[in-house]
């Protein structure tokens, strides 16, 4: 189902005081910025004249040398700024140290062989093991390390045959969200001459008898044009193992609805093919089935209309298991049987208060993965919905992944929380889940403490929030504090293990993460009620979230930064505007920031969902309302802020930080820093190897640290 040297840290049982640093003052010396050209462009919309003085800077970077001029004129400015901050150096021995354990993947089992990625301390990207039997000897099959000399190649992701004999594979350069497919034999571990290029929000699916594999794709872009042109006329293909791509079969399309995304999904006995078709993000989509042993592979209809969530689980035969929101905002499990002439869904499991986060089927039992405000609870049921129990989890925190076939009779989970990375979970219905796989940790978990509180927004919705700090740790009068945020697209922001985090709490810091609308950890109504003309409530549940931090002496008026990524670009940008009173300092990393122009470059015209059309005139003034481009005033003391972005991120083009960064630069705005860091070869996040986001976030932490005293000690 979708839901797409060791070194011992001890970080202390109890702290005497905050680790403020002593006559902490954030007043700095003013900065000289290079110069930012400006263009006259003024453009009409519904009656109002909106200037763009940088759209130069929406070139790409590759391609355009006065924007590469731009971008390397920033970084020496940026770099000469960060390398007179005391704590780089500590933070990233810190990160070295808390990235020295085994993070791990699920793993999927295939004709008796166990296919698993694991990364460990010192390696930039995962590799990928295999054992013949779940207590076989391991052995690599596909290590990228040797991909590129940066480190900046990885494997994005693989599946394996029906018999584990063959391994369908992606690789990911440079951050880029555009993959080349590969092929390996496992047994050999030869990597056959099968090349798939402009593969793109696939999935991967083996037909029987490994005769090929479906995949989903774009038409190759213009020279030129493959970082910034938008993404039009996605299909599914069949590879045939053996061909050329040029004799691919187009599966699926749509020529009628070029705007339009599919993605191919097999049930685990291999009798059908469930293509799942989208217009955006939001979860409405459309199913169309096809009959694996038909001829010409046949496509019917079963969901028609881009109304509701449908998620497939699995199927067994001609009965389908599907999660769905339709008549459940917070989702419920139906299934079906296609082979009547109009197929009817049947509950199987009923909505509850709780949000149906995934779903797996192992033999005869369905394991449910729960959100109970925003943190994870395993449910079991038989195929007939009746409830037999849930499992026991080791603490607060979520269930990343499930992994289970309705043919065998055995699944897997993974578990973490802040203060732990994954752990793998064995189950099967006869008995209590037991651990497959667990790292050595370079540190103790029990030491740092976690807990949730509440509190009220601005219109008295009651938010969650996530408090993780030392345990023992004396808050009564302040500490540092930086609070994260996301607040869209329905994704729910919940407990999760990341190295610098942790370093920030080991240097004495608090971290807060905030669950606020826009997301899914409440279902439909939580995601409505943070999207489209109710955005406005997403920065106001992140302002009331630093409101009550300071309020409640977790962190002092002056000792509070936030952070976000992409969407929670955004929010640090609008809310920064918003309340630059509140915030000392912040980092929005590719940020979505000119509101008015996102839907027209790559993947942006998918964001209409969420953020709505800019071309639309209610559309057009909501989103002018808190564009942080366009909401910069001249005059106003804004707090330090830190922009990042990379230079192939070809989600959010990273003009958007570019065109933000000039334009706050260039305004009158106060004496703290406005400083961007632009990456090479890092993309959007996904794929950064680890000494590349170790060198960022020791950068970008020490900055925040400096601007709200966080003290690190040498």
């Amino acid at each position: 189902m979708r839901s797409l040297s060791v070194l011992t840290l001890a970080l202390g049982l109890a702290v005497a005081s905050p680790a403020l640093a002593e006559n902490h003052d954030n007043k700095e010396n003013p900065l000289t910025y290079p110069g930012s050209k400006t263009v006259d462009v003024v453009e009409e919309q519904f009656g109002e004249y909106i200037s763009d003085p940088y759209r130069w800077l929406e070139n790409d970077v590759r391609e355009d040398a006065e924007v590469a001029d731009w971008v390397n004129a920033q970084n020496a400015v940026t770099d000469a700024y960060l390398e007179k901050l005391e704590g780089r150096e500590v933070l990233a021995q810190s990160m070295e140290e808390l990235f020295d354990f085994d993070d791990l993947g699920i793993p999927v089992e295939a004709g008796g062989k166990y296919f698993y990625e694991r990364k460990s301390g010192g390696q930039n990207q995962a590799v990928l093991y295999v054992r013949d039997g779940a207590d076989g000897e391991e052995r690599v099959l596909i290590d990228p390390a040797g991909w590129s000399d940066d480190g900046a190649t990885a494997l994005a992701y693989w599946k394996p045959s029906g018999d584990g004999s063959l391994l369908v594979y992606a690789v990911q350069d440079g951050g880029s969200d555009w993959r080349t497919l590969k092929v390996l034999d496992v047994t050999t571990g030869e990597v056959k001459p099968d090349t798939v290029e402009w593969a793109k929000f696939t999935d991967l699916a083996w037909m029987p008898k490994n005769s090929g594999f479906l995949y989903s794709r774009f038409p190759e872009p213009e020279e030129g044009a493959a970082f910034q042109s938008l993404n039009a006329d996605h299909a599914v293909y069949l590879h045939i193992i053996g061909w050329d791509q040029s004799k691919d079969i187009k599966v699926y399309a749509t020529p009628d609805q070029p705007e339009l995304n599919h993605t191919a999904e097999l049930t685990s006995d291999k009798e059908w093919v469930a293509v799942t078709s989208s217009s955006g993000t939001d979860e409405r989509y459309e199913i169309t089935l096809i009959k694996v042993d038909a001829p010409k592979l046949e496509t019917r209809k079963l969901v028609s209309g881009f109304e509701n969530d449908w998620r497939l689980i699995d199927g067994i035969g001609d009965t389908l298991y599907f999660a769905t929101n339709k008549d459940a905002p917070r989702l419920r499990i139906v299934k079906t049987d296609v082979s009547a002439e109009v197929p009817e869904f049947t509950e199987v499991v009923s909505e509850s208060d709780a949000v149906v986060d995934g779903a797996m089927i192992v033999n005869d039992t369905m394991v449910v993965s729960y959100l109970v405000d925003a943190k994870s609870q395993l449910s079991i049921f038989d195929l007939d919905g009746k409830a037999q129990g849930t499992l026991a989890l080791p603490g607060l925190g979520q269930v990343e992944q499930l992994s289970g076939s309705i043919k065998g009779s055995e699944g897997f989970f993974t578990f973490e929380s802040f203060n732990r990375p994954t752990t793998v979970f064995r189950y099967d219905s006869k008995s209590a889940p037991t651990i497959w796989a667990e790292p050595t940790l370079p540190f103790d978990p029990d030491t740092v403490e976690v807990t949730q509180r509440f509190y009220a927004s601005k219109d008295g919705t009651k938010i969650p929030m996530f408090l993780v700090h030392k345990k023992g740790q004396d808050l009564s009068e302040g500490a540092p504090t930086l609070l994260y945020g996301y607040g869209g697209f329905n994704i729910s922001v919940l407990p999760q293990y990341k190295p610098a985090w942790m370093a920030w709490i080991k240097a004495g810091g608090v971290f807060a993460s905030a669950n606020l609308r826009g997301g899914g950890e409440y279902g439909k109504e939580w995601h409505d009620g943070g999207r489209l003309q109710n955005k406005q409530n997403v920065f106001d549940d992140f302002i009331a979230a630093g409101e009550y931090l300071i309020k409640e002496d977790i962190t002092p008026a002056d000792g509070l930064a936030i952070e976000g990524r992409s969407n929670g670009g955004l929010l640090v940008g609008a809310v920064a505007n918003q309340r630059p009173d509140l915030f000392a300092a912040g980092h929005a990393a590719v940020g979505v920031m000119d509101m008015l122009r996102f839907d027209r470059f790559t993947a942006g015209r998918y964001w209409v969902d969420d953020y709505g059309y800019p071309n639309k005139e209610q559309d057009f003034r909501t989103l002018l309302g808190y564009s942080p481009y366009h909401n910069l005033v001249d005059g106003v003391d804004y707090p330090s802020l830190i922009v990042s972005t990379a230079d192939t991120d070809d989600r959010v083009v990273p003009g958007h930080s570019f065109k933000y960064t000039a334009r706050l630069q260039a305004l009158n705005t106060g004496n703290a820093p406005h400083l961007i860091r632009i990456e090479t070869r890092a993309g959007h996040g996904s794929g950064k190897p680890t000494d590349k986001v170790i060198e960022e976030y020791s950068d970008i932490y020490a900055f925040l640290a400096h601007a709200i005293g966080l003290k690190l000690d040498k």
